[in-house]
Parts: structure tokens; sequence; C-alpha cells
């Protein structure tokens, strides 16, 4: 065989391997959205103090963020895991069937929803929702509730003013690291997270979470395309 055939053929195996090693290692987007408030708590508020007086903030903005996603990666694999406690109890006060309308996403946005009802059951997706040797985790983005300390699920849902579901930057430890892909983009839409919750995230998995210092605002977000804004004086901690 001549030797440049020799070579050509050589770099044409060494290509389709790398192809197939590529395709074979993929990636998972993960989208997390919290519940909604309850209005029988939040009535008790003062108007400019409310959340959620629609059920579906956390909703409409990871649906724009999916949208923004399959415009240029319409085969991304996405999983978007969802609060579905927050949301059985909002549809019993609406009367409305907010679960099965979430539900019907899946189809609609070509996804998979994953319910869950606590901070161990998302770390235990994050590790083990899949083959992470050959699916890692190139993506994760939060939209809920949240301080600079955790994600808070169900904030003002079944206790007025606090949360009885969440995910505390002291667990994150608990996530293993080797389930991101090195290039791994992550960010809480949440209020405050860049204050603490993100050092903590960078130290468990290697990777950085852009989070705000300050809140972020979800009212009103038909006027923004529902993405979610930054309220006055806050703004985005994109690096430790």
């Amino acid at each position: 065989m001549h030797r440049p055939f020799q070579f050509l053929i050589t770099g044409l195996f060494s290509l389709l391997f790398f192809v197939s090693m590529t395709s074979a290692q993929g990636g998972e987007y993960i989208i997390v959205s919290g519940g909604p408030a309850a209005r029988q708590w939040e009535d008790l508020r003062k108007p400019g103090e409310q959340h959620d007086r629609w059920w579906a903030n956390f909703i409409a903005a990871a649906m724009t963020r999916v949208k923004d996603l399959r415009s240029t990666q319409p085969n991304l694999p996405i999983t978007w895991l969802v609060y579905r406690d927050g949301y059985l109890r909002r549809s019993a006060a609406d009367s409305k069937p907010y679960t099965s309308w979430i539900q019907e996403k899946q189809a609609k946005y070509n996804l998979k929803v994953v319910w869950f009802s606590s901070g161990g059951e998302v770390i235990n997706y994050i590790n083990s929702g899949s083959n992470r040797r050959s699916n890692k985790v190139i993506g994760f983005e939060y939209f809920g509730h949240s301080n600079k300390y955790c994600f808070m699920f169900d904030y003002s849902s079944a206790v007025y003013g606090a949360s009885s579901s969440w995910l505390h930057q002291n667990d994150l430890s608990r996530i293993h690291s080797s389930a991101f892909a090195p290039n791994a983009f992550c960010q809480s839409w949440g209020c405050h997270t860049g204050e603490s919750m993100s050092d903590l995230w960078k130290k468990a998995t290697g990777i950085w979470m852009v989070g705000a210092t300050g809140k972020t605002d979800y009212s009103n977000g038909h006027l923004d395309g529902w993405k979610v804004k930054l309220s006055s004086g806050a703004h985005w901690r994109v690096k430790g």
C-alpha cells in the first residue's frame, strides 16, 4: 500500500472513531423549575410585596429558555425537572389542571419532564439520572425562588413566608463533579445565588454557576418575552 494512501486510510479511521466517540458521549441539558407561591398566603402581603400572582412565572421563563436552546440545537437532549407539589397545591386552589398543562410541554418542545419533590431528588438526577460516564450534564439552569444559600422550591407554598423543600448549598458536596462535562454551562435565575451558593457549586462541581447578586424579577414577564430581569441594583456574577 502506498504510504500517502495508507495515511489517508489511517486518518479516515481516526476521524470516524473520534466522531463515533463524540456521538456516544452526547450530553444532557437540565432545566429546573421551582413551584409558585400559594395565593392564600401571598394575599396576606401588601400588593408590592407579593410573589407569583401568575402561577406560571417559572414555567414560562423556563420554556423561553428551551425555545432559545432549540433555535440553535434542535436535537439537544433536554430534561426539565419540575417541583410537582407546588403546582398541585396551586392547581387545587385555582381549579386548573396545571400539572397536565406542564406535562403537555414534553411533546410540544421535545423534552423529558421529570417531576421531583426534594433537593435530594435533584441531586440524584444530576448524578445518575442517566449514565454519566457517557451522557454528561452539559448545562444546568434553575428558575425559581432562592436566597443566597439555597434554591427554595416551594417558597410561600406549603408554609407562609418560608420553604419546606429546598436544595441548600451545604448539600452540594453530594453532587458528583464527574457528572458534568468540563465545559458545562450553569446558571441560577433566582435571587441572590451569586452571593454564596455559586461559590459552593463551583467547589462541588468544578463548574461556576452564574448567579445574581441582588434580586431577580419575574413580574410582568410578558413585557420582556418571559425573560428574567434583574431588579434595580442587582447584577450577574459570572465568575468567582
